[in-house]
């Protein structure tokens, strides 16, 4: 009887015991719990085909553990770049991560260091491999309808795609919404629209770089270059990019330095400006261009007599996303930085030093239509010192260079004359101006070979062309490429042997091609050590983007030279 009387107080206390942390741990949850009163879910398609779709998100009580959000799991490999903000803070984001216990979905956890806000924003970047392009007018874009929450939700919805007109599609219109949606929702959709032609084009902007100098007097000018592959099936004739506010006599050039004379401003006021290709840029084909333009000396605020504050906004204006970007400002000569300050969150910061002069250099990923909302103003600012009298450097150095030269001549003028040696004339090669054109003309050529070569790796790594195709094309050039260059080393000796600017000239182009040599050789070189896993991304991306402008600058080298040449048989 007392055992029985023991068991049933063990079996009373230990119930109690139970229920005691049954309420304690609803209490807990209670108290670290969220609800979602209001989501608005848009969904805009970029200009250059890229997919931004911005949750806006209004909850009551606190998300210590986190704040799940996600899509269909399809979606996920598409996704290149996701931010968290509201009005004043930019939150840590953490991707693909479980949505609790469920499975097919692709998870993203937000944290809040100071405590959960009452509204923020998620903002998503998905790849314009989404967009289907049928012809110049019509798409089919294929995207999630709703995000994925914990919790159910009320939810509107709607696809901004200016001046567009729905033709088809799982959804009945532009703008939908539910309310009480529920929760971990999974629904994909697809819409099919037209739009005006040039409107939207699906293209890459692998790489974008600006080089902003500002000169002794204080004019500033800036040099942006793009490099664009064209993934539509169609050819793409022209294409809009933004430049800095108040830009002004912009000029075009392509990578043969051919002046590209049909573009001009679609709206001045708002820095946006149209690039009308002179050859129409095919399928899977890949280009440089160039745009040259002149910024107003408002950039730059004089403090004192020898400091300066110069403040530039960054990426201002921008509807398309672009994979690599990098911004530069090379100060007069003699500048020296004495305060650097940048907003540009998660950029690379560099600052190099030559004899006289100072550059600073910004570079990152991920480009897009979010640096223009993000809270961050993505404004670089620096104060620089400069002394005036430095504008008369190169002047009285030249000066002095005369006066040297001057007196080198007196000397020699005054000694006594002696008999004259014999001198057995030369008769130097001469170089006929069809001789310029013919080699003007092939170089360009080996140049396209070249970049036909390299877009036809790309897409075969990609796989986008069959292996047995890619060889025979790649024949095909490798003959056409060896012809050439048999032909050009022909012309590039008679040029050195025509001696004084020609043989100068070809000394250049052959340094040119070694430092070109070189840089390829370093980037195949650090893409095979980072695959290897001997080097981090962030010492990866730091030398590719070093080894990349080297690159450009002796592409522009041989530019000039060309240039030059062109020049003489005008």
């Amino acid at each position: 009887m007392k055992k029985r009387a023991l068991a049933f107080a063990i079996l009373i206390v230990t119930t109690i015991i139970l229920i005691s942390i049954s309420f304690n741990v609803k209490t807990v949850k209670a108290t670290n719990g969220y609800n979602i009163e209001h989501v608005e879910h848009t969904i805009t398609v970029l200009y250059n085909g890229y997919v931004f779709i911005n949750d806006t998100i209004q909850v009551t009580g606190q998300a210590s553990d986190g704040f799940l959000i996600g899509f269909p799991y399809k979606y996920g490999p598409y996704i290149v770049q996701c931010v968290a903000y509201n009005s004043s803070d930019i939150f840590p984001v953490n991707l693909d991560v479980p949505l609790e216990d469920s499975i097919g979905f692709y998870g993203i956890n937000l944290t809040f260091p100071h405590g959960t806000p009452q509204i923020f924003t998620v903002g998503f970047i998905l790849s314009n491999t989404l967009l289907t392009e049928k012809n110049a007018t019509r798409f089919t874009l294929d995207f999630p309808a709703y995000p994925s929450f914990t919790k159910p939700v009320a939810i509107n919805s709607s696809i901004l795609i200016q001046g567009a007109t729905r033709i088809s599609g799982t959804v009945q219109s532009f703008k939908y919404g539910q309310e009480n949606l529920p929760a971990f929702t999974s629904m994909p959709a697809n819409i099919t629209f037209s739009v005006a032609s040039g409107k939207i084009q699906s293209f890459d902007i692998e790489e974008f770089k600006s080089e902003i100098t500002i000169n002794q007097i204080g004019d500033i000018e800036g040099l942006d270059s793009y490099y664009i592959t064209n993934n539509a099936p169609i050819g793409i004739n022209s294409i809009e990019i933004s430049l800095p506010s108040n830009a002004s006599n912009p000029s075009v050039q392509d990578q043969f330095g051919r002046t590209m004379s049909a573009s001009g401003w679609v709206n001045q006021s708002t820095s946006l400006y149209n690039v009308s290709f002179i050859v129409q840029l095919g399928s899977d084909r890949s280009a440089w261009l160039y745009v040259k333009y002149g910024l107003p000396s408002n950039y730059i605020i004089q403090v004192g007599t020898s400091n300066f504050n110069f403040k530039f906004p960054l990426f201002q204006g921008v509807n398309y996303y672009i994979k690599n970007a990098s911004v530069s400002f090379a100060l007069p000569e003699g500048a020296k930085i004495l305060d650097f300050k940048n907003t540009f969150t998660d950029s690379l910061y560099d600052l190099t030093k030559n004899v006289f002069q100072e550059t600073v250099t910004i570079s990152r990923r991920d480009v897009s239509y979010l640096e223009t909302i993000l809270p961050s103003e993505n404004i670089l600012q620096f104060t620089y010192q400069y002394d005036p009298l430095w504008s008369s450097f190169r002047p009285t150095l030249w000066m002095w260079a005369f006066a040297i030269v001057g007196c080198a001549i007196a000397a020699v003028w005054k000694r006594p004359k002696a008999s004259a040696p014999l001198v057995v004339p030369t008769t130097a090669l001469r170089l006929s101006l069809e001789d310029i054109r013919s080699f003007v003309d092939l170089y360009e050529e080996k140049r396209k070979i070249t970049s036909e070569s390299e877009s036809l790796e790309n897409m075969v790594h990609k796989g986008k062309i069959p292996r047995r195709r890619y060889k025979v094309r790649k024949k095909t050039l490798e003959i056409r490429l060896s012809t050439v260059s048999r032909n050009l080393t022909e012309l590039i000796e008679g040029m050195r042997a025509a001696g004084g600017k020609y043989a100068d000239l070809m000394r250049q182009l052959e340094i040119a091609e070694t430092e070109m040599n070189e840089a390829e050789a370093g980037i195949k070189s650090i893409e095979a050590r980072h695959s290897r896993g001997e080097i981090s991304l962030e010492t990866y991306r730091k030398l590719l983007t070093d080894y990349e402008h080297r690159k450009e600058r002796t592409e522009a080298t041989i530019s000039g030279i060309l240039l030059r040449l062109r020049e003489e048989i005008r």
